[in-house]
């Protein structure tokens, strides 16, 4: 399985940006996917994630009523829409997937609940 995020940039503060991932595997682009990112001395945190169908979602507080995922499975493609940036949300971005349609909150916020993982794509928020 392999994940490829794209989409990073340098955008100023309350500018947007959509991040892409796309998966290639035999049948892994039918199961859920987080979205986490990561700063220089800590640890890596979760963004979002979306059940395989795209009718869940869950987002963390940081980033709730800004950020939208959403997925195109005809293209094996994820998203997630970046709108509102703010400078604390500059970060390298990770798409992250399992063999899961969906779980529990207290599991799909963890790292450790993702086998494959994207090679990051980089955003940065000026103010």
């Amino acid at each position: 399985v392999q994940l490829q995020a794209s989409g990073g940039g340098l955008v100023q503060a309350g500018d947007s940006l959509r991040l892409s991932c796309a998966v290639f595997g035999r049948g892994f682009t039918r199961y859920m996917v987080g979205w986490f990112r990561q700063t220089p001395g800590k640890e890596r945190e979760f963004v979002a994630a979306i059940s395989w169908n795209g009718g869940s979602t869950y987002y963390a507080d940081s980033v709730k009523g800004r950020f939208t995922a959403s997925r195109d499975n005809t293209k094996n493609t994820m998203y997630l829409q970046m709108n509102s940036l703010k400078p604390e949300d500059t970060a390298v971005y990770y798409c992250a997937t399992n063999n899961r349609l969906w779980e529990r909150v207290s599991v799909l916020i963890r790292t450790d609940s993702y086998d494959y993982w994207g090679q990051g794509t980089l955003v940065t928020v000026s103010s």
